[in-house]
C-alpha cells in the first residue's frame, strides 16, 4: 500500500529566505548592449602550439558571431604557490576573468590528460575573492587538441574543473585528433569536419552567453547563501583549514 506524504511540510525550511521562482527576472531580464565578453586560454607554450592555433581560429569565429574576445597568452605564468597573487601575470588572467563573460578553455593531451600549463591557469583563477566568486554564472566552452587519434580525456578534465568553477559548461566540446595534419603552413585550420565542430560549439556558446550573461546573478542565487550574511560566507568561503 502506498503511503502518502504532505508535500508541502518542509519544517527545516527557513521560510525567511525561501523562495519561489522569479519568471520575471528568471526570463525577462534587462539585456546588455554591449557584445559578450569571451575569454579564451590555451595550454601550450611551443612555437607551433596548436591549442594556440585553435583557439585563434574560435576568435575568429566568436568575432564574426558578434562577441568582442581576449586571449590570454600563459607565457610567464609563475605556477601555483610559486609566488604572490600580486604578481603582474597572476593579476593580468584574474582581471581577464572578471571581465569576461563567458570563457573558452583548450589544452593539448599530454600523457592522456591536459597540460599543467592548462591546470595552472586554471588553478590561479580564485574561487573566490571575498564573498565574490569571480567565475560563478559564467559560460565556458572546452575543446582539446591531441597528436594521436581522437581523444576527450582533456575535455572530461576541464569539464570537471568547470564544475568545480562553478561555471555554466556548455553541451558541445571539440576535440581534434592528429592536429598537426589540420593546420596548414600559415596555422589556418583547415576545411573539416573538426573545424566544423569548432563552428558549432562557438556558436553553442554564444547562445547560452546571450541567454544567461543578463541573469547571472538570480541563475546563481541560492537558498543556502541568503541564510548567511556576506560577512559570514565570506569567512566560510575562505577558510585556510578545515
Amino acid at each position: 500500500m502506498q503511503r502518502e506524504i504532505a508535500l508541502t511540510d518542509t519544517p527545516n525550511i527557513d521560510e525567511i529566505h525561501f523562495r519561489t521562482i522569479d519568471t520575471e527576472a528568471l526570463l525577462t531580464p534587462e539585456r546588455a548592449a554591449h557584445a559578450p565578453r569571451i575569454l579564451l586560454l590555451y595550454g601550450s607554450l611551443r612555437e607551433r602550439s596548436f591549442s594556440r592555433l585553435m583557439t585563434e581560429e574560435a576568435a575568429r569565429v566568436l568575432t564574426r558571431l558578434g562577441a568582442e574576445t581576449r586571449t590570454f597568452c600563459p607565457s610567464g605564468l609563475p605556477l601555483p604557490d610559486d609566488a604572490e597573487p600580486d604578481h603582474p601575470k597572476v593579476q593580468e588572467l584574474r582581471d581577464l576573468v572578471t571581465w569576461s563573460e563567458g570563457m573558452v578553455w583548450c589544452s593539448p593531451e599530454r600523457h592522456g590528460a591536459m597540460t599543467g600549463i592548462m591546470k595552472a591557469q586554471i588553478d590561479w583563477i580564485p574561487l573566490s575573492i571575498g564573498a565574490v566568486r569571480p567565475a560563478q554564472g559564467k559560460t565556458l566552452a572546452v575543446m582539446q587538441v591531441s597528436g594521436g587519434s581522437q581523444s576527450f580525456n582533456a575535455v572530461n578534465q576541464l569539464r570537471i574543473l568547470g564544475r568545480w568553477m562553478r561555471l555554466l559548461t556548455i553541451p558541445n566540446q571539440a576535440s581534434t585528433p592528429k592536429a598537426f595534419l589540420e593546420f596548414d603552413e600559415a596555422g589556418r585550420m583547415k576545411p573539416s569536419p573538426f573545424y566544423d565542430r569548432m563552428v558549432d560549439v562557438m556558436e553553442e556558446l554564444m547562445k547560452f552567453t546571450l541567454l544567461t550573461r543578463d541573469n547571472k546573478s538570480y541563475l546563481v542565487q541560492r537558498y543556502s547563501e541568503r541564510k548567511e550574511s556576506a560577512e559570514e560566507l565570506s569567512k566560510r568561503v575562505n577558510q585556510k583549514a578545515i
